[in-house]
């Protein structure tokens, strides 16, 4: 599943993706060759940084995780802890490349259904004991376990042979698709070829587990500083419940010798007004977000804003299986209704680009990006008053007064309100519906929308990994990803295809039939595409974003 975040966040700058051939690869060697577009300041300033002072940290945080477990959780708001605290297989440098994390090489066999890892020696656990390939397979297995609720289940069972069977308590060991091969060495069997298989493995669903601690304390272990035991550069030293989290250096992480980093205290501000006011007085060192309003100032006077390419898109999720939204031609109405370029220039004020569905541009093959020249599905980027009543008169309103009033709904958050109340002004002014705005907690809020107990509710999408094939199942029937509950039998074949299409040109054309398939009946009501903004002081460097939104700290240097 995706992480999901809402309106406030998401979106793009142009990644560069090229689809390799088959056949065994090297060491740190991939089935793609991604370039997310790094953050320049941690590239230009990562390797000339030399620490002095107090190698510490505060960055403040505007939002509450659902959970720390990279077992359970896709909520974006855990991002920040979880891919700081573990570190699977492969991860990402400062250019968004993926490079050996846990594993120093790794191959494939010539059809791409059988991938193989090799760890590094020496790996453990933040508690100091010794981690193996044993780990990961017990992870898998854990993720597979009908009790963990994993929200990122299909990661798993959508490739790994004998995943969706042990789930569903058909399966066993034996049959199950991950194995330790000795204590070094891990094999994942796959249900059928996949060339961006590394990449999947690449997010934190595929993170290793130390049973020992999940066995002793249960769902719980992620709860208390003393049982999180965790494997990558820092691990939690303090949980202080809605106050903050503290993350201290992991002596026992294999590269712990080029981490300066001490302590990262991770503060919560709610409000992001007054985490600016904290962040301008000198009492944090960044926050990650920005009041709307305050982005061109922040970034005329210099003042450590940080533009990062994001590989996403900002929409609000519609749930197609309720009336009136089972109607692709009121979900057309509301989309034709919302003015993108008044979100974007008046109500959150960035640097974004109008979305007309809920796949972004940003993937390239051959040297062009395969959303390059698609429809927009009769959406423009200003609101289209007549074509939206004209829709909801063809879906049998013809008199919009008689239209259900339509029940919007976002999470806490300044943004995220701003935007509810700007499309809930413009369906009741162009489209002439009655509208109910309400909010919740992420946790209240986004237990609503996957339940069915939302309709138009504020959401948003960052790629769990490079490439289209994050973002499809999104729309898949009956996918745990899929929270708009649509179902179509056509996107679903071509998705199929996807997934083991190991031809490029063949990919491309099959992931744009699969989008004009789809946003041709408006699952989502899709707002914009953009870059994500942070603020750092410019004593800080080595901090670096991806495309997908991952912060990391593991490079982070303090020279006052």
């Amino acid at each position: 599943m995706k992480k999901k975040y809402g309106a406030a966040l998401a979106a793009l700058l142009t990644l560069s993706v090229l689809l390799a051939g088959c056949g065994e690869k090297k060491s740190g060697d991939k089935a793609e060759t991604v370039s997310l577009g790094g953050d320049a300041k941690a590239e230009s300033t990562a390797e000339a940084a030399k620490p002095s002072g107090k190698q510490e940290l505060i960055f403040v945080l505007s939002n509450q995780p659902d959970s720390l477990d990279p077992s359970y959780t896709n909520n974006s708001f855990a991002t920040p802890f979880i891919i700081n605290c573990f570190e699977g297989l492969v991860t990402y440098d400062t250019k968004g490349e993926l490079v050996p994390g846990n594993a120093e090489n790794w191959e494939k066999n010539e059809d791409m259904t059988v991938y193989t890892f090799h760890l590094r020696d020496g790996l453990k656990w933040s508690d100091g004991s010794p981690l193996t390939a044993e780990d990961y397979v017990y992870a898998a297995k854990h993720v597979c376990t009908p009790a963990t609720t994993a929200q990122n289940l299909s990661m798993m069972t959508d490739y790994i042979e004998g995943a969706k069977e042990y789930y569903e308590g058909k399966g066993s060991d034996d049959s199950f698709g991950v194995k330790a091969i000795d204590d070094k060495t891990l094999e994942y069997r796959l249900k059928a070829p996949c060339p961006f298989f590394v990449d999947i493995v690449s997010t934190w669903v595929y993170s290793p587990l130390q049973k020992a601690t999940i066995e002793a304390n249960g769902d719980k272990w992620t709860q208390s500083a003393n049982a999180y035991v965790c494997n990558g550069p820092f691990k939690i030293s303090e949980i202080n419940p809605g106050a903050s989290i503290v993350l201290t250096k992991n002596e026992n992480y294999w590269d712990a010798a080029n981490v300066s980093l001490e302590k990262l205290n991770f503060r919560y501000i709610l409000d992001t007004s007054t985490a600016l006011t904290a962040y301008e007085n000198g009492e944090v060192d960044g926050i990650r977000s920005i009041p709307a309003g305050d982005i061109a100032r922040l970034k005329a006077e210099n003042a450590g804003l940080v533009v990062a390419p994001s590989y996403g898109t900002v929409y609000y999720n519609i749930d197609c299986g309720k009336e009136p939204y089972n109607n692709p031609l009121v979900r057309k109405a509301l989309a034709l209704a919302v003015d993108r370029n008044a979100l974007i220039n008046n109500v959150v004020q960035l640097d974004a680009t109008p979305a007309y569905s809920v796949l972004p541009p940003g993937y390239v093959v051959d040297g062009k990006d395969i959303t390059e020249g698609r429809s927009d599905f009769d959406l423009k980027p200003t609101a289209d008053p007549e074509a939206a009543k004209a829709a909801l008169a063809e879906a049998g309103y013809a008199d919009p007064a008689s239209f259900p009033t339509i029940q919007l709904s976002y999470y806490s958050d300044d943004n995220a309100k701003k935007v509810a109340e700007a499309i809930a002004e413009m369906l009741t002014t162009n489209l002439g519906v009655k509208v109910e705005v309400s909010s919740a907690d992420w946790a209240v809020f986004y237990d609503a929308v996957q339940n069915g107990n939302s309709e138009v509710a504020a959401m948003g999408c960052s790629a769990d990994y490079l490439n289209p094939m994050s973002f499809l199942p999104l729309l898949y029937t009956n996918d745990v990803a899929n929270i708009s509950f649509y179902s179509n039998p056509t996107y679903d074949a071509i998705v199929d295809q996807i997934r083991s299409e190991r031809d490029p040109a063949k990919f491309a054309e099959l992931v744009r039939k699969a989008d004009e398939t789809v946003s041709a009946e408006y699952p989502v009501l899709p707002l914009y595409y953009k870059s994500s903004t942070y603020l750092l002081h410019s004593y800080v460097s080595g901090v670096y974003m991806i495309s997908n939104g991952n912060l990391y700290f593991k490079n982070a240097v303090v020279s006052k």
